[in-house]
């Protein structure tokens, strides 16, 4: 009684080789590594179980009564008592777990078979369960559920941020009258509500638009920014303090108590008055801008081959939309880019306002190098490949009777295109274009600095990547650095770590630090299979690689690999006698090492036949 165990048997005296685990913990840090990624998979498994039993006492005891079941306790309320009284957890536990395995077994079939094969965690089940509740019933159920399994078989890996907007996106596009008719439900219930907490605390919140809620947190953000580093106060009491000073019109201050310091008091009126202009930048293409299209003309569009895409009217727009807030202006960027198919989503980034991109263009971090994919990954890819064909074969021909687009805006993900369009047609938005919808490369550098991305590059980055590239991360790419992959050599600019599309990628101001001082090698490069794509890959100091993202802006946005830039500017040898001196010769011999490494992993892959190598982007080492 009490123990863990199926079967009579506990779990800790089950045969280790039997279940396929390591008899001993006394392994390299490797093995350890690879006993966690298999344990993964195998939670996946075992989790896929636990759903299967769940449904099928949904079956057994629910099914035969919901149709006339009037109960105040129902017979669904029975059986997940019946699941939290012998697990042991409430009711609400129990209920959401009975929600979670009818969701999978009747909306989500495909996707809980990548649960049960290990190639979704099920840390990802509730918020894919969540965010595809909108199509219940539709005649399109299985396609989204199709598309969403497939997109999860692609190699690469996962975050939280990343499995929401995938979802987000399968659904507003299929589904744009619904979703315009929540939205307006959900607009007119928004509220403004206080709570009386513990110890003599209360929280206060409102609901309201996501593009208002982002602006209110960045007001906010910028208020609590204004004190020393000496400050006592966490972030978020220094936030709290802030969003009262800007309510009560009372001053905001530093408590470090120095008397040198110089933010002791700061007016919040002030601050707010002559604060630079807030920006919420919105990403879409024209043709969301014009509205839905008939879903045979989109399921035409779809089949054109991406690099030959033709445009609707030879002209389509991609859009990166700012909404540019200084009491609550708004600002789109729109970018006119050639051969865009039709209902894919081109997209182009906004410029943002010039100081806060130069705030964040690519810090002078040293990178490191990547190992490349061995040959296993291309198993992986060969097998996920097939499986996005089985799931693409199964999909049935139901369709909506018009598809729309979808907007991302950053840090908050995917909205629907109706959304997108409200927030264009407001007076005070700004709509730009990326690029002018010719052939004629973009300029990759700022003029007087080739280290320097123009802000056209650095736009275009955190478009396409969205979020940080590191593995499972969410800090979204507009909070984030851009890094040069390949560590960009001041002394000879042309010998390697080029500022170009393929050589920056964006990452959080953690796993930057994390890339450029530790042992970690990431690697970036063109993919030969897919033109304008690029591999990412991560590897720890053991040498075990990991994929990049799955899913970038590239497939909300496919226009954007229609995007190119121009070289940087050519640079001359330096005169001779002003080579300057390094005073940390280590790190120079790492970044070395690190370029070696790239270079030996990628031709290797090309001896194996897994991708040509890349002389471009392997410089040798300096």
């Amino acid at each position: 009684m009490g123990a863990a165990q199926v079967g009579g048997v506990p779990w800790p005296a089950r045969d280790p080789v039997a279940l396929g685990l390591p008899v001993s913990f006394d392994l390299p840090v490797v093995g350890h590594l690879d006993a966690l990624a298999d344990l993964a998979a195998g939670a996946g498994y075992l989790e896929w179980r636990r759903y299967r039993h769940a449904a099928a006492l949904h079956t057994e005891l629910v099914m035969p009564e919901e149709d006339r079941d009037e109960r105040a306790v129902d017979a669904y309320a029975q059986c997940a008592a019946r699941i939290a009284t012998a697990l042991s957890v409430s009711q609400y536990v129990a209920e959401r777990l009975l929600d979670n395995a009818v969701a999978l077994r009747d909306r989500l079939p495909r996707v809980f078979e990548c649960l049960h094969d290990g190639v979704v965690s099920p840390d990802f089940i509730r918020t894919i369960v969540s965010r595809t509740e909108l199509v219940h019933g539709r005649p399109y159920q299985e396609q989204v559920d199709a598309d969403i399994a497939a997109a999860l078989r692609k190699p690469g890996s996962w975050s939280t941020a990343r499995v929401r907007d995938l979802c987000d996106q399968m659904v507003y596009r299929r589904d744009p009258d619904a979703v315009r008719e929540r939205r307006e439900e959900a607009l007119k219930g928004r509220c403004f509500f206080t709570e009386a907490g513990l110890d003599g605390m209360g929280t206060v919140g409102a609901t309201m638009s996501a593009e208002r809620a982002a602006i209110v947190a960045r007001v906010v953000e910028r208020l609590a920014a204004q004190v020393c580093r000496h400050d006592s106060r966490s972030t978020g009491a220094q936030a709290s303090d802030a969003l009262f000073a800007l309510v009560k019109h009372a001053p905001f201050g530093c408590d470090c108590g120095r008397p040198e310091c110089a933010f002791t008091v700061v007016d919040a009126d002030e601050v707010a008055a002559t604060a630079a202009r807030i920006v919420i930048h919105v990403v879409t293409d024209t043709t969301t801008l014009t509205g839905p299209v008939p879903a045979t003309a989109a399921a035409k569009a779809a089949t054109e081959p991406a690099a030959h895409a033709r445009t609707r009217d030879g002209d389509t727009t991609a859009v990166a939309a700012d909404r540019v807030v200084a009491g609550e202006k708004a600002a789109v960027d729109v970018a006119p880019v050639e051969e865009v198919v039709v209902e894919e989503v081109v997209v182009e980034e906004t410029a943002a306002d010039a100081v806060a991109v130069e705030a964040v263009s690519p810090n002078e971090f040293a990178a490191d190098d990547v190992a490349a994919n061995e040959a296993a990954t291309d198993e992986v890819a060969v097998k996920a490949a097939a499986a996005v064909e089985a799931a693409a074969v199964e999909a049935p021909d139901v369709e909506p009777e018009l598809v729309d687009g979808v907007g991302y805006v950053a840090g908050l993900g995917i909205i629907s295109g109706a959304h997108v369009r409200d927030l264009a047609n407001d007076p005070d938005a700004v709509i730009r274009p990326l690029g002018d919808g010719t052939d004629t490369p973009l300029p990759a550098t700022q003029p007087a600095d080739p280290y320097r991305p123009s802000i056209a590059l650095d736009t275009y980055i955190r478009v396409r990547d969205r979020y940080c590239t590191w593995p499972g991360c969410s800090t979204p790419a507009w909070d984030g650095d851009l890094d040069h992959i390949t560590e960009y050599d001041h002394a000879h600019p042309e010998r390697g770590g080029r500022t170009s599309a393929t050589g920056l990628g964006a990452k959080c101001r953690f796993h930057h630090l994390l890339k450029t001082f530790g042992d970690f090698v990431d690697d970036q490069y063109d993919d030969p299979d897919h033109p304008g794509r690029i591999i990412r890959t991560f590897t720890i100091p053991e040498g075990r690689t990991v994929l990049g993202p799955a899913h970038t802006g590239f497939d909300t946005h496919p226009g954007l690999d229609m995007i190119v830039f121009g070289d940087p500017p050519a640079t001359g040898p330096m005169p001779p006698g002003t080579e300057p001196t390094r005073p940390a010769p280590r790190t120079e011999q790492k970044h070395a090492r690190r370029r070696q490494e790239r270079n030996r992993n990628r031709l290797r892959n090309n001896l194996r036949g897994v991708r040509p190598p890349e002389p471009d982007d392997a410089p040798p080492p300096f």
